[in-house]
């Protein structure tokens, strides 16, 4: 949907992305005080299956339609975050931190190899069954989704039923509070504010790559089914890489160095990947550095930033996670959109986002140590206020 509109139109798709995060997000705040976890957890993705639906209908009457792009994408990008940041909220409002440190990198490896499909069904079938018909294949993957957190949550309570090892809280009540709790929370503790940083300057880097794709696969291919299988072909190897990194070598290497090695070792990864491009500003070498962020950034980052989610009150898993995983990220793919069409109005073209990315990366490498070292003093703390109880086979 993007390159229906250029990259010369993006820092405005941005923009209006942002405006919506910023009105959904307190509603999600609203939706948790409302109404019991659980039921907010399995609604979010019911409402899902709904927009895509009407999307459907909407493809199917107003194909070309510039519109339809414009508000397919501003929606995608808006809930793609949502149910993302809702998933990964239940898994560490399950999983305590000594679990999450060894199965977190897994459960990342499974998302990856679920995706794996994804991308390989839409570059095989885009052009047979369009871009409408891809959308009931997610219908019925989003009802998959449902009976699994419904299964999951009853787990939670099987666990805590059997005084096994799992977080102490529950989801079977409301958080209560008020819309703005999320942003309250946040600015409320220097711990989630570095959290924040950490998703801002990550999403800096992150669209600095995005602009670059986009210019060069506009250029390379024409028509929008070619450019989707072209993206989808990106995608599918960034899956395959990433489960074989979370599978394989995640586990061990935060065994070995940590949760801030973790969260260190992508920007620096990042940093690399920059000088390597400005050497050589080819579409491969695009494709490769897409590659490598994507991977380092789902495989190892994620990862690695959701395990600082379980030292928080449960408020900050749901509220405050939220804010930093939707609104704190359009607000760095914002920012860093706008930025870039300054530089490239002023002439600076490629180089100057890839300068832009690099000097980013620095400042992200920073934040990641520092949300590290105080991860690491938060779960000294909290293994010796409250043992963990020993539970086999979790």
């Amino acid at each position: 949907m993007a390159t229906v509109f250029g990259v010369g139109q993006l820092q405005n798709l941005f923009t209006g992305t942002l405006v919506i995060t910023l009105c959904c997000s307190p509603v999600f705040a609203w939706l948790t005080d409302t109404f019991k976890l659980s039921r907010v957890l399995t609604g979010i993705f019911w409402f899902l299956i709904v927009n895509l639906l009407c999307f459907y209908a909407w493809f199917q009457a107003q194909p070309d339609s510039r519109w339809l792009a414009a508000a397919f994408y501003w929606w995608f990008s808006v809930v793609n975050l949502f149910m993302v940041s809702v998933f990964w909220s239940l898994m560490v409002d399950l999983f305590t931190a000594t679990q999450a440190t060894r199965l977190l990198p897994a459960i990342a490896a499974g998302g990856s190899i679920g995706a794996i499909a994804g991308p390989l069904v839409a570059s095989l079938f885009v052009k047979d069954v369009g871009v409408h018909g891809l959308l009931l294949l997610a219908v019925a993957g989003f009802g998959l989704v449902i009976a699994a957190v419904h299964w999951l949550i009853r787990e939670k309570h099987r666990l805590q039923d059997l005084h096994a090892e799992t977080q102490a809280s529950t989801l079977d009540h409301r958080l209560r509070g008020t819309m703005l709790d999320g942003f309250r929370a946040l600015i409320s503790s220097s711990y989630q504010m570095n959290q924040a940083i950490f998703m801002l300057l990550m999403t800096w880097v992150a669209t600095v790559g995005y602009f670059i794709q986009t210019d060069l696969i506009s250029a390379a291919f024409a028509g929008l089914a070619a450019r989707t299988q072209a993206l989808a072909n990106i995608d599918l190897v960034v899956n395959i890489c990433s489960a074989a990194v979370s599978l394989f070598g995640l586990s061990h290497f935060i065994k070995r160095f940590g949760v801030a090695g973790g969260l260190v070792l992508t920007p620096l990864l990042m940093a690399a990947s920059f000088v390597l491009m400005a050497l050589s500003p080819t579409l491969l070498m695009m494709q490769a550095l897409q590659v490598t962020r994507r991977v380092t950034q789902y495989a190892i980052a994620r990862p690695s930033r959701e395990i600082c989610f379980t030292v928080v009150e449960q408020e900050g898993r749901y509220k405050a996670k939220n804010v930093i995983d939707v609104v704190v990220y359009r607000l760095g793919d914002l920012s860093s959109a706008w930025a870039q069409a300054g530089m490239r109005m002023l002439g600076f073209g490629m180089g100057g986002g890839l300068g832009l990315g690099l000097v980013a990366t620095g400042f992200w490498a920073l934040s990641a140590w520092t949300l590290g070292r105080q991860y690491e003093r938060r779960q000294e703390r909290l293994g010796r206020e409250a043992p963990i109880l020993a539970s086999p086979g979790i």
